[in-house]
């Protein structure tokens, strides 16, 4: 059973603290961006099951359990395309279907965060961050970003090799590349001081470029290694939040984790977070009594056996757990 919730005060969520659990899961046939920037990968499928996995889980009854009055109806669906109505906008895959979901996704995640509630969104691959993001920084015009993921997301529709737009989220809201008329509802909200990454290990060529030039900090596993997560975290919130006093917008990609500890994912990486890297991450965030937003993405149940599924849904419930204040002790 979890434990009781740490007593962190929150300095954006008002008492009774509400939490608005967001279900987003996209059917299979629609192919929203299951795979990353790779122009080798064919298209995961399943992706869209894991929120529903999530629930059936029992993580709004575990996250009642720590405290929180919980606002969860339903999982959000969405009007089906078929694939011939929406053509690629240049490279660009399925532009228009990813665009009307997360703009959709945007205003649901914004208009919770106008309520005063902490929003938990449960995806579905990681494009969904684009309109996460979006909502939060409606809400929250300084709100940072902390990106954990083992891949950076921001390539754009000039660095793609794919077009796969699972793989440029980052890009839209920070407002880079070539506009495209079809995403004009993103605002470049985000500046590049407000963004940190944890956990990168698999980033490609344009996207390390993007990342210099644009003066973003990213913290690798190299860095994990060599100082240890606890001075990780402490140097990603001494970046972008320096005062503590900044809504803190957390973003965690399951792929983060090592696939010995999250196997069932659509592009798993060797030598990624462990099980309490991931944990601690999701604890020292939430203790800043910061965090206003927390997405939990790419649990994929299709991709990996029976006891491997279980496992990383198991995993996904716990970091959000940890991440709404669940402890040790």
């Amino acid at each position: 059973m979890p434990s009781e919730a740490s007593a962190s005060a929150s300095r954006f969520i008002p008492e009774p603290k509400t939490v608005a659990v967001i279900p987003i899961p996209i059917f299979s046939k629609l192919r929203l961006i299951r795979s990353r920037d790779r122009p080798e990968e064919a298209s995961k499928l399943g992706v869209d099951r894991g929120p529903v996995r999530l629930v059936e889980a029992g993580l709004p009854e575990q996250i009642a359990e720590l405290g929180w009055k919980v606002e969860f109806d339903g999982h959000h669906q969405f009007e089906e395309i078929d694939e011939e109505n929406d053509p690629p906008i240049g490279k660009l895959k399925n532009p228009r279907l990813v665009s009307r979901v997360c703009e959709a996704v945007a205003k649901v995640v914004g208009g919770h965060a106008k309520k005063g509630q902490m929003t938990l969104t449960l995806g579905g691959d990681h494009s969904l961050a684009m309109g996460t993001i979006s909502g939060t920084l409606d809400r929250y015009p300084d709100a940072c970003v902390i990106w954990v993921d083992a891949h950076a997301d921001i390539n754009t529709a000039e660095t793609t090799e794919s077009g796969n737009i699972h793989g440029m989220p980052v890009s839209f809201l920070l407002g880079l590349g070539p506009k495209i008329p079809e995403f004009s509802w993103v605002r470049p909200a985000l500046a590049p001081m407000r963004l940190v990454y944890i956990g990168l290990r698999d980033v490609d060529a344009g996207e390390k470029r993007i990342l210099k030039e644009s003066g973003i900090r990213a913290f690798s596993m190299h860095e994990v290694d060599k100082y240890g997560i606890g001075r990780v975290v402490e140097m990603a919130l001494d970046h972008v939040n320096p005062g503590r006093d900044r809504p803190i917008h957390l973003s965690f990609d399951v792929d983060a984790l090592d696939p010995s500890v999250a196997p069932s994912t659509g592009t798993p990486v060797r030598g990624g977070l462990t099980f309490r890297e991931g944990h601690y991450i999701c604890e020292a965030i939430y203790e800043t009594g910061c965090l206003v937003a927390v997405d939990i993405m790419e649990v994929n149940p299709s991709l990996a056996e029976d006891k491997d599924v279980e496992q990383t849904i198991a995993v996904g419930c716990s970091l959000a757990r940890s991440a709404l204040g669940e402890t040790l002790l």
